[in-house]
């Protein structure tokens, strides 16, 4: 181990947890990890966001859901890192209904902190690359409506023809990049904002736009915050 490169000491790691978790064995699983140990997991095996803080947990959570989630399907995403005595490193899986993306750190051997997250349901994958929407409607269309028309329209319907099945409290930034995100994976979805505009909020708290977030937090979805 003392002669191996990061990515191998998690690749290594990762194969016997997977293995483990393929047997369907809590023990098993709860030996990969030391004593000290935090699996943080949103929605991906417990459909909720909880931590676990122990190998008796994690054990304990493993034999509750393994079956039913069905892990597989294992990878590294990218090539892991080391400092201060910690191996770290992006990885990716599959359950029986979703696609997630985690991250690990390892101290010696054992997982140190576990990471998993759901990214997208199997069939309900959002709308991008080859599956994203055209827009424009090229060629000569007789009476061809315009996006602002057609978004009128849209906003028209919402409430009366097409129902909401999601409402979101608040057009601040969470709210409003919430609703894009819904938006975009074909949910129906109204945001509600108590002020007269949404993202009032922060007009009428500053003089000036402001962000207390460090940058790589302040994108919203599918817009950047700008690298210059």
């Amino acid at each position: 181990m003392t002669n191996s490169t990061p990515t191998e000491r998690l690749k290594g790691w990762l194969d016997g947890f997977a293995g483990a978790l393929s047997a369907g064995a809590g023990n098993a699983v709860a030996r990969h990890f030391t004593d000290d140990c935090f699996w943080r997991d949103l929605v991906s095996f417990t459909w909720n966001i909880k931590t676990f803080e122990s190998p008796t947990e994690i054990a304990a959570m493993v034999d509750a859901v393994v079956t039913a989630v069905a892990p597989h399907n294992w990878a590294l995403d990218g090539e892991a890192t080391e400092a201060n005595g910690v191996c770290e490193g992006w990885i990716t899986f599959d359950t029986a209904v979703a696609r997630g993306r985690g991250h690990v750190r390892l101290k010696g051997d054992k997982c140190w902190t576990l990471l998993t997250t759901m990214t997208e349901l199997k069939g309900h994958e959002e709308k991008k690359g080859r599956r994203r929407e055209k827009g424009a409607i090229h060629g000569t269309v007789r009476g061809r409506k315009s996006w602002l028309e057609l978004k009128t329209e849209r906003e028209a319907r919402l409430g009366y023809e097409d129902q909401p099945y999601c409402v979101v409290v608040g057009g601040g930034q969470g709210g409003i990049g919430l609703g894009a995100r819904l938006r975009r994976l074909g949910i129906p979805t109204l945001i509600i904002e108590s002020n007269p505009r949404a993202g009032d909020s922060w007009r009428n708290r500053y003089r000036s736009l402001c962000l207390h977030d460090p940058v790589w937090y302040d994108h919203m979805p599918y817009i950047k915050f700008p690298e210059n």
